[in-house]
C-alpha cells in the first residue's frame, strides 16, 4: 500500500478512448447536458500504467468534454481535460492522471466543467479499495468496492457471477503464434490475475497477467506460444490462480484447419470453426450444421421476373396483406401486396415504382439496409450515404409512409456511427428489428448500460421498444433506444454467432428474435431469447430450406397470417436478383 504521492505539473496526461466497442469523435450534438456526466470508477492504488478515473456519460447523446477538469483533495493538484475529448451516449471514458498527480489512501476525485469552478460530481476515500470503487449501477448507483477492476467498461458489481470458458483454440500457427480465447458468458466482470492456462503436459504452464479482467460477455485472446506450442494432439486447460483448480478443457487429436471453437460461444460444443476470430464472437457458418429448418423444404419464386433488379435488401410485414422492402441502391422503399401466389408494387398511391428516400435535409441517397414496421412508424438502417460511398454513415430513418409524396425524407433520423466501431461503408448494419417493451420487461432483460433491469421509464420519449441493428462487419446486434431529438442509448450488445448479419426480425408470436445470414454462412438463420441472465442468446440455428439455393440472400421476414396446417409463409430477399428473381418464398413452423 504505498501512500499519497503529490507529483509536479507536467504535460497533459493522454486520455484513453474505451467506450465500450469503440469511441470516436462526435458530431456538433456533443454539447450536451454536462449533468449527464458522472464519475463512474477509480483506480488509486497502481492500475495500469498507473491512476485513473473513468468517466461516463448517462445521456442520450455526445458529450464534449475538452478542457474539463478533474482534482483529487488538493486544489492545486489539477489536470485538464484536452481538446477533442467527447464521451460516447452511455460511454466510457478513462483519464489516466498519474503523471500529474496521485491518488492516496484518503483522498478524492473531483470532476469540474471547463474553468474548474463548477463542480460536476465528486467521490471521496479513506483507503485503497482492494480492487477499484464504482458506481454500482453505472453513472447512477452509490460507490463500492468493485470485484474487479473494469477500466473503461460497464462496472464489476458485488451480487454477480463471472463465468469464464475457453471459446476458442488457435494451435497451428496463428497471429502471432498459439493462442487460447477466453470468454465471460456470466453477469459480472471476471479478474483473471493469477488464473493458469496448461496444455497436455502439467510442466507447460501459462500465468495470465495481474490487472487482466474480462467483461460481461467479452473475449480474451492469450498468446501462450512463448511459454509451449499447442500440439497436432494436444489440450487446452484452464485453471483458477494456483494451477490446481480446473475451470475448462478441451482436447482435440488433430490440427483444425483454422481453428476449434464453441459454437455457440461460450457455452456449446467445440467444432471447427472459420475463419479464426481472435478476440471475437466466433466463426460457425450460421451454427451447427445439419439443424433442418423447421418448416417445408419447398421454396418458390414469389415476384415477377426482373421486378425489383438487384439490391433488393430489408422486409417487414405491416399485416398479411401488405409487405415493405426497401432497395440499397438507389435507397427506395415499397409497398408490396398480394399478386395471386407472388407479391408485387402496389399500383395504387403512387407506389407502383417504390419511392425514394433521402435524408431528412432532403439530401442524399441512403443505403437502405433493413427496414421495420414498428407501432411508432416505419424505420430504415443504413450503412452509407450512395452519394458518397466512400464514407461510413451509419444511421436509422423514420419515414412517413403514408405521405403522398413521390420522394420521400425522413420525418426523424438517428446517426449511430460515432457509437459504432470502425466498419467499412459498405460493411455496417444491414438489419433491424423492433423488440417491444412489454417482451423486454416480462422477460427480465437486462440493461447493460445500468447493470440492471431495463425500465423502459429511463429513456423518456423512446416509443414502445427498443430497436436492434445488426452488422456485416463482425455478426453484433447493438440494442438502441431511439429518443427524441435524434438522441439514443445504447442499452445492449448481443453476439449472434454469426460472423455477419443481414437480416433480423423479431417474431411476437414466440419471443424469437431471429438473425439471418447470407452465402457468407451458406444461408443459416439463428434464433435468439432473452435468457436467465436477462441477455438475448442463441437458441437454436438452422439450415436454409433444402429447396433455398445458397443465394445472396439479405432480407427476411414472417408473415403473421394465420397458420395454415401448421405452416406459416416467410418470404426471403435476394440482394443479387438471381435468376430475374428477387423474393422467394416458403413455411415456417407455427410452434
Amino acid at each position: 500500500m504505498r501512500t499519497h504521492q503529490h507529483r509536479s505539473m507536467g504535460l497533459a496526461v493522454v486520455v484513453l478512448s474505451v467506450a465500450a466497442l469503440g469511441l470516436t469523435g462526435t458530431p456538433a450534438a456533443a454539447k450536451a447536458q454536462a449533468t449527464t456526466v458522472r464519475i463512474n470508477e477509480v483506480e488509486s492504488n497502481g492500475g495500469s500504467p498507473g491512476d485513473w478515473v473513468e468517466l461516463v456519460n448517462t445521456g442520450g447523446t455526445a458529450v464534449d468534454v475538452s478542457g474539463w477538469v478533474l482534482r483529487d483533495n488538493d486544489n492545486s493538484h489539477t489536470l485538464t481535460i484536452p481538446t477533442g475529448t467527447t464521451i460516447a451516449a452511455g460511454g466510457f471514458r478513462v483519464v489516466d492522471v498519474e503523471a500529474v498527480f496521485g491518488l492516496g489512501s484518503a483522498d478524492s476525485a473531483r470532476l469540474y466543467q471547463p474553468g474548474g469552478s463548477t463542480l460536476v460530481d465528486t467521490h471521496t476515500w479513506t483507503a485503497h479499495a482492494t480492487t477499484t470503487y464504482g458506481r454500482c449501477a453505472d453513472g447512477s448507483g452509490a460507490f463500492t468496492t468493485t470485484t474487479a477492476s473494469t477500466r473503461g467498461a460497464a462496472n464489476a458489481c458485488p451480487g454477480g457471477t463471472a463465468v469464464v470458458r475457453i471459446n476458442e483454440v488457435e494451435s497451428n500457427g496463428g497471429s502471432p503464434g498459439d493462442w487460447v480465447e477466453l470468454v465471460n458468458t456470466g453477469t459480472a466482470a471476471a479478474n483473471l490475475a493469477g488464473w493458469v492456462i496448461k496444455d497436455n503436459d502439467n510442466s507447460h504452464s501459462f500465468t495470465i497477467p495481474t490487472g487482466t479482467t474480462l467483461p460481461v460477455g467479452g473475449f480474451l485472446a492469450l498468446d501462450v506460444e512463448a511459454s509451449f506450442g499447442l500440439g497436432s494432439a494436444d489440450s487446452a486447460r484452464l485453471y483458477k490462480p494456483g494451477g490446481s483448480t480446473l475451470v475448462d478443457t478441451y482436447t482435440w487429436t488433430a490440427h483444425a484447419a483454422a481453428t476449434y471453437g464453441r459454437c455457440v460461444d461460450g457455452t456449446g460444443a467445440f467444432t471447427s470453426t472459420s475463419p479464426a476470430t481472435k478476440g471475437a464472437a466466433n466463426s460457425c457458418g450460421g451454427g451447427n450444421p445439419g439443424t433442418t429448418w423447421p418448416g417445408d423444404a419447398a421454396v418458390t419464386v414469389a415476384d415477377g421476373s426482373n421486378v425489383f433488379g438487384t439490391n433488393l435488401s430489408g422486409l417487414s410485414f405491416q399485416d398479411a396483406g401488405v409487405l415493405w422492402a426497401v432497395k440499397n441502391g438507389p435507397g427506395t422503399i415499397y409497398r408490396l401486396v398480394p399478386d395471386g401466389a407472388n407479391w408485387r408494387p402496389d399500383p395504387a398511391g403512387g407506389w407502383a415504382s417504390g419511392k425514394s428516400l433521402r435524408y431528412a435535409n432532403g439530401g442524399g441517397d441512403p443505403d437502405a439496409e433493413g427496414v421495420a414496421v414498428t407501432p411508432d412508424g416505419t424505420f430504415v438502417v443504413t450503412e452509407r450515404d450512395n452519394a458518397n460511398s466512400d464514407v461510413s454513415l451509419v444511421k436509422v430513418l423514420r419515414y412517413d409512409t403514408a405521405s403522398g409524396a413521390g420522394t420521400l425524407n425522413a420525418a426523424a433520423e438517428w446517426n449511430l456511427t460515432a457509437d459504432l466501431p470502425s466498419m467499412a461503408p459498405n460493411s455496417g448494419p444491414e438489419g433491424i428489428a423492433f423488440v417491444p417493451d412489454t417482451y423486454l420487461t416480462a422477460n427480465g432483460f437486462l440493461d447493460e448500460r445500468t447493470g440492471a433491469a431495463y425500465q423502459p421509464g429511463s429513456y423518456p420519449g423512446h416509443g414502445t421498444g427498443l430497436f436492434l441493428v445488426g452488422a456485416e462487419a463482425n455478426g453484433t446486434v447493438y440494442a438502441y433506444a431511439l429518443q427524441a431529438g435524434g438522441t439514443y442509448v445504447r442499452v445492449a450488445t448481443i453476439t449472434s454467432g454469426f460472423p455477419a448479419v443481414m437480416e433480423l426480425e423479431f417474431e411476437p408470436g414466440t419471443g424469437r428474435l431471429w438473425a439471418s445470414c447470407d452465402d457468407t454462412c451458406q444461408g443459416r438463420s439463428a434464433t435468439l431469447a432473452v435468457n436467465a441472465q436477462g441477455r438475448f442468446a442463441v437458441t437454436a440455428t438452422y439450415d436454409r430450406p433444402t429447396g433455398l439455393p445458397d443465394y445472396n440472400n439479405e432480407g427476411f421476414a414472417i408473415s403473421p397470417a394465420a397458420c395454415v396446417n401448421g405452416r406459416r409463409p416467410v418470404l426471403w430477399a435476394d440482394d443479387s436478383n438471381d435468376g430475374g428473381h428477387a423474393l422467394r418464398a416458403g413455411t415456417l413452423t407455427c410452434s
